[in-house]
């Protein structure tokens, strides 16, 4: 059985690996867009999907490398960042009370002391705020598989292709796919079998998503949600691959060359102006991936504002040339620096030489305040 206090320091180092993964990621994206490789949707996707995986598989990693180090490997590498703070401290980079300095170094050991038992109104504070979020989360991800369920089930069976199966229902407006525990879903409004432009859109989009594998992604990050409800990055993570997820499904749907681009601009256009009319079930109703994302705001602006820059990008679509050899040329700098960050945020194993020297001047500190005050005793006597 795993210990609650690692398995409590294994959640704090993933969210921060999530934090420092965003952040990498916004540079990457920044210098893409500087280098006239905006357009390339489908490759950051891939990227963003690549990333997290090895956030995810990060322990393993520590669990391989701390091994190593047990067997005497390598031993000698050490990259822990507290204990290069340590390092520094002591070879006078900078000046701090050796009591602070080791309180401040000690903080995520105090910290999660106090949680698992449960001591401090800091403490407390955390437990209970990550208890309502994480309550709050389950509930609103339990309640929207249940609208999402009743959505699905209430529709009439239409087609079905090997394990994809073709629904058509009265109570959405909004084509969108979703799936089962074997089966896929592709949902499409009852009043689409009269527009035929709109179906033949609206099919091979959905397709798309399914071909990308978006929708299981979408479930693991609806499912992952809940933990990490109190991480900003986190929601700002997920609204990336959101929007990264249309715009390579649109560039990918447009490449087949199979539907004009002006039919495809305005069949989503036509479906945005349908869900004006919102239906609350539809909104909650996740995880699903759909044809207009008009579920990520409450606000129309927002809306509007991603459906421009879905029409812009198709009307200025641009196919790169080498995609591969850009996600490969991308990628292992960012799992480089994502895993050596997961090994340097771990918890420094045993006590090191220059631990054990920080240890001697904050004893010897201490003792020098207790004779400082003894002999001033005296001398008031």
């Amino acid at each position: 059985m795993i210990p609650g206090d690692a398995l409590l320091d294994a959640f704090i180092n993933a969210n921060i690996l999530i934090v420092i993964a965003f952040f990498l990621w916004s540079g990457v994206r920044w210098s893409l867009m500087r280098l006239g490789l905006k357009h390339s949707y489908a490759t950051q996707l891939k990227l963003l999907n690549t990333i997290f995986l090895a956030i995810v598989f990060s322990p393993f990693l520590i669990l391989a490398f701390t091994t190593l180090q047990t067997s005497g490997y390598a031993k000698s590498v050490n990259i822990n960042l507290s204990d290069m703070v340590v390092a520094y401290y002591l070879n006078g980079g900078f000046e701090m009370q050796a009591t602070e300095f080791e309180r401040l170094v000690n903080l995520r050991d105090t910290f999660l002391n106090n949680v698992i038992n449960a001591a401090g109104w800091v403490a407390w504070t955390a437990i209970i705020a990550f208890a309502i979020s994480l309550a709050v989360g389950v509930l609103r991800l339990c309640y929207s598989m249940a609208c999402l369920y009743r959505i699905v089930s209430s529709g009439y069976a239409w087609r079905r292709f090997g394990r994809v199966r073709l629904r058509l229902s009265d109570r959405t407006l909004v084509p969108f796919s979703t799936r089962g525990l074997w089966y896929y879903y592709v949902v499409i409004p009852s009043h689409m079998l009269g527009q035929p432009q709109e179906l033949k859109v609206s099919l091979a989009h959905e397709f798309q998503h399914l071909r990308q594998g978006d929708i299981d992604w979408e479930i693991l990050l609806e499912a992952l949600k809940p933990a990490f409800f109190l991480n900003p990055a986190y929601h700002a993570w997920k609204r990336q691959v959101e929007t990264l997820r249309e715009l390579s499904c649109d560039a990918e749907v447009l490449r087949r060359g199979r539907i004009d681009v002006r039919a495809y601009c305005d069949t989503l256009l036509s479906v945005c102006q349908q869900t004006l009319r919102r239906d609350r079930m539809f909104v909650v109703a996740v995880p699903k991936v759909t044809l207009v994302t008009a579920d990520r705001s409450g606000i129309n602006d927002t809306t509007t504002s991603f459906l421009h820059q879905r029409i812009t990008s198709m009307l200025d679509l641009r196919h790169l040339r080498h995609p591969r050899l850009l996600y490969l040329a991308t990628l292992l700098p960012l799992v480089a620096c994502i895993m050596l960050t997961a090994v340097a945020i771990q918890r420094p194993g045993d006590w090191s030489q220059d631990r054990l020297m920080l240890s001697t001047v904050v004893n010897l500190e201490r003792l020098d305040e207790i004779n400082r005050l003894s002999t001033f005793g005296r001398i008031r006597n």
